[in-house]
């Protein structure tokens, strides 16, 4: 149809007909998206050893996984992996929230890998949400220098609910990290202030990052975390900073005097460095260098490790249990009318707990398990 403004009588006026508007519907969606054979174990335990972290990073994605076909997969990807692991130095960096911990990990990669060579792995744990249950793992941004590496693998894992600030798999993510080829493991953990065990029992050495201003000898004293660690280090210690920092470190270590020897016989170090100028990060990495040769000289580094593995042995016997407990199809029935019960106020919550072991164990007997 012909515009009317086109017509004499409107002389200059003239209205072209547009352009012709692409369809609203993709047609890049008619093509068949190709969906990806998953891999069987033995693939995976085969590219883990030729050190691809694309199949790593999928590995670490089914171990973490609480599908039940998945974490049969997994373990057996994980058993087969074991005779390739254990080559590696493995740290724990942990600290109270706002240490500087992630940027502390970037220089401290960095220099480590400048100096000594060989792959670096980092494990960052982010807590999860107790409402949302989600979480940001964000901690990979401020690792700007480690995240463009070649010969780096940072994975962010949630907590998913675990106590100890580490996730859960961590421990199964190490050995397929020292399966890939990766000789030295960073395990950084979410902010903490009192007491974290959980990565004290997967690591070799446990760093503890402070800042000034946190407290005197006494507040030093009632921190169990410092019981547990094997170097201090004051991050921050810049500008007009330092000399607060050099009166921190030296509160540390008088609160170290009063702590019992560890069973290593190693006396912690406090020292300071910068993680924003990479100041004095070659003295932290002496230090910490300095204890594995301390460590493996008295035999305490493979004793460690020992007691280690014994201690993940009992805690996959109680994940195993719990896991088996509330996935019992009786308990499952039951647990909602124990629920009401205990807010009705017609019983306790110990004496709900009780009954439903009772039974639960009673349900096992007559299985003859």
């Amino acid at each position: 149809m012909e515009h009317p403004e086109n017509s004499s009588e409107y002389a200059g006026l003239q209205v072209n007909s547009g352009v012709e508007q692409p369809s609203i519907v993709n047609p890049y969606l008619k093509r068949l998206r190709v969906r990806r054979r998953e891999l069987t174990a033995a693939e995976m335990v085969e590219g883990i050893v030729k050190g691809d972290v694309t199949i790593l990073s999928q590995a670490v994605t089914l171990v973490e996984s609480i599908n039940p076909d998945h974490q049969a997969k997994a373990q057996e990807v994980i058993n087969k992996c074991l005779p390739y692991s254990g080559n590696s130095v493995r740290i724990g960096i942990s600290g109270v929230p706002g240490a500087g911990k992630s940027t502390s990990i970037d220089e401290f990669g960095i220099h480590v890998l400048k100096e000594k060579g060989g792959k670096l792995a980092v494990l960052a744990i982010d807590p999860s949400s107790e409402r949302s249950k989600g979480s940001i793992l964000g901690d990979k941004t401020r690792m700007e220098k480690l995240s463009i590496h070649p010969d780096s693998f940072i994975r962010p894992s949630p907590t998913a609910g675990s106590l100890g600030g580490v996730a859960r798999k961590t421990r199964e993510t190490i050995v397929l990290c020292e399966a890939a080829g990766f000789d030295k493991i960073f395990v950084e953990t979410v902010g903490v202030g009192q007491s974290e065990t959980a990565c004290h029992s997967m690591v070799d050495f446990f760093l503890l990052i402070q800042v000034a201003g946190t407290g005197d000898e006494l507040q030093g004293i009632k921190r169990g975390i410092m019981e547990i660690s094997d170097g201090i280090v004051i991050n921050k210690c810049d500008g007009d900073n330092v000399d607060r920092c050099q009166m921190a470190a030296t509160n540390f270590r008088n609160a170290l005097h009063f702590f019992p020897m560890s069973e290593s016989g190693w006396m912690p170090q406090v020292l300071c460095y910068s993680g924003f100028y990479g100041t004095g990060v070659k003295e932290v990495w002496d230090m910490i260098y300095q204890y594995f040769d301390f460590v493996k000289q008295n035999g305490y580094f493979d004793y460690r490790r020992n007691e280690q593995s014994k201690y993940w042995m009992y805690e996959s016997i109680n994940e195993h249990l719990r896991l088996n407990f509330y996935n019992n199809p009786i308990i499952k029935q039951r647990l909602s009318l124990a629920e009401q019960s205990v807010l009705a106020g017609q019983q306790t919550s110990f004496t709900a707990a009780q009954s439903l072991l009772d039974e639960y164990f009673c349900n096992l007997s007559n299985h003859n398990y």
